[in-house]
């Protein structure tokens, strides 16, 4: 029904900057909101950066004033623009949509296939 295709990914020096991008494709109209996870080595995911329908953003404490969130809705494309890049970023990104299934309902939760991003000196 929805699919999600992550590009961008890489390897970048610390201090460099990236932009990954998440292509969406089928019926997006029940989305609620799209953001973007990582998951590095021995740990557990966790949220990078979501946008809602009205435009609203948050980020992690550990990203805000590094990382920025956006969406192109003729494109149907999310983006993450990262920069000041620190070898803590290093991990693997995913691209994240939450389907409104109806009321009382937890929305669906949509993951495309990740992206690694790797920074080094």
């Amino acid at each position: 029904q929805i699919q999600l295709v992550e590009s961008g990914g890489g390897l970048v020096r610390s201090g460099g900057s990236l932009r990954l991008s998440c292509a969406a494709s089928g019926n997006i109209f029940g989305v609620n909101a799209m953001g973007w996870y990582r998951q590095a080595p021995e740990k557990e995911r966790e949220l990078v950066a979501r946008i809602t329908r009205d435009g609203s953003t948050n980020y992690a404490d550990s990203v805000k004033g590094r990382f920025t969130i956006s969406r192109d809705d003729a494109k149907m494309t999310v983006y993450l623009e990262m920069n000041s890049l620190k070898s803590e970023d290093t991990a693997v990104y995913y691209c994240n949509a939450e389907e409104g299934m109806g009321y009382l309902i937890p929305d669906y939760q949509h993951w495309g296939q990740g992206t690694q991003v790797t920074v080094s000196s």
